[in-house]
């Protein structure tokens, strides 16, 4: 009898502890005092357990037994799962695996911010959309199928956009924050939000075929994104998935290792992934990962004395900071003067002996191209040898043409300095083959 005694003490003992490190581990996650924590209520018994302390229901158990059953993660570590909440900023394609991932692992509320609509050219990498999900809003296309894959979830729609106005009323509702964007503003403005609102989070990046992750501010010196990039990156040197690319696996990968750490972080299990970066070669398959500074004391976001307050931030313009516009959508310029351009639809109606030249890379020249265009790329683009081209060619007018509007005028410009304008005349096509497609020639592919 003493033997019962002692075994049902030790139960209820470990039921008390159990409730002690899940309130001790939300602390951590809200960056709370643990001792101003309030206990976790006491959960109803059921008949086939006795020793009820997660709360979770039958159904629940045996759905995420899989992982329940692991020695590093148990039935304790799926209940802080269930009552944990993720905010996932951008639902493209970081977001997608994310989450898919964080709604099927049994993540109890998660937020979606996404302002944008689905497109056929999102459908590679953003998996999460169908084609039939094209034209619709994309937080309601990922609500659906989070909702297929987990009924039980609750999804939360943003479709407002993570603004300087709405950031920290968004974060400060949910325990982890995931930065799925891909752009500068944004990557910055969410680092804020979670310094000011004392909130982890979790970053991805991934471009072409490399990818980043990383958490910030989680601990008591874990960095901020300020901390490592006080000075924003010049424009030029930010590469967007609509200019440069991404083969599809390479977020899917970086996405998927996002919601892992979620994961890890709302359960309380593993080694986060603070102060150290992990960078990722998809194409030659190589890792590697850098240890991160700790967190500096004189960051503007996560100082001792920050200057990025709940008052300041949303009055800071982050477009000036950073010099580019909160969106990837492609960006025009505009270095010519109106008479140095025509549209794509002139280009048949004039009639002097010309040169085509499509300054695009080969690959991108092999995709679609105007009968007759001469693909010399913005990449080994020498002004002289054009020149001495168009002289011994007799030409007496150079249209230049690019993708979208912009490496042509580069090219014009170089093309000016080297003397062009004395040997014929010269303009570029405003729009590049987007335009000629739209215009013209509807079956040249838009990419």
């Amino acid at each position: 009898m003493r033997i019962d005694e002692e075994i049902d003490r030790l139960k209820k003992r470990l039921e008390e502890l159990e409730l002690e490190r899940d309130a001790l581990l939300r602390a951590n996650i809200a960056g709370q005092d643990p001792s101003t924590t309030s206990p976790a209520p006491e959960p109803a018994l059921r008949s086939w357990d006795n020793t009820v302390a997660h709360g979770l229901k039958k159904d629940t158990i045996e759905r995420f037994s899989r992982q329940i059953i692991l020695p590093s993660f148990g039935v304790g570590s799926q209940a802080m799962l269930h009552n944990g909440s993720v905010l996932v900023v951008g639902a493209g394609g970081l977001g997608s695996p994310a989450l898919l991932y964080l709604a099927a692992a049994g993540v109890g509320r998660i937020g979606i911010v996404d302002r944008d609509s689905v497109e056929l050219s999102n459908i590679h990498r953003q998996v999460i959309h169908k084609e039939s999900s094209v034209g619709m809003h994309k937080t309601a296309s990922a609500k659906e199928a989070l909702l297929a894959i987990n009924s039980a979830t609750r999804i939360e729609e943003h479709t407002e956009g993570f603004t300087p106005y709405n950031a920290l009323e968004l974060v400060k509702n949910y325990d982890v924050v995931l930065d799925a964007s891909d752009n500068a503003p944004t990557r910055y403005l969410i680092s804020d939000a979670c310094c000011v609102a004392n909130k982890p989070l979790v970053s991805g990046a991934a471009i072409g075929t490399d990818g980043q992750l990383t958490v910030y501010h989680y601990g008591k010196d874990g960095p901020c994104y300020r901390c490592l990039y006080p000075t924003p990156p010049p424009a030029t040197s930010c590469a967007r998935c609509v200019d440069a690319g991404v083969l599809g696996p390479v977020p899917g990968i970086i996405g998927t290792m996002q919601a892992l750490e979620v994961i890890k972080i709302l359960s309380g299990i593993g080694d986060v992934f603070s102060k150290k970066m992990l960078v990722m070669d998809a194409l030659y398959c190589r890792y590697m990962v850098v240890k991160l500074r700790s967190r500096n004391e004189c960051c503007a976001a996560c100082g001792d004395h920050p200057e990025i307050t709940a008052e300041r931030l949303p009055e800071f313009d982050y477009d000036t900071f950073t010099g580019q516009a909160p969106t990837d959508a492609p960006v025009g310029l505009n270095l010519l003067d109106d008479e140095e351009r025509i549209r794509a639809g002139d280009l048949e109606t004039r009639t002097k002996n010309r040169l085509l030249l499509d300054v695009r890379p080969a690959h991108q020249f092999e995709i679609c191209s105007i009968p007759g265009a001469c693909n010399v790329p913005m990449s080994s683009f020498q002004a002289d040898d054009v020149v001495n081209m168009v002289k011994e060619g007799g030409f007496e007018e150079v249209v230049v043409i690019c993708r979208r509007g912009n490496q042509s005028q580069r090219a014009l410009l170089a093309l000016k300095a080297a003397g062009i304008q004395d040997v014929a005349d010269v303009v570029d096509v405003v729009g590049g083959m987007a335009s000629w497609s739209r215009d013209v020639d509807g079956s040249c592919p838009i990419y």
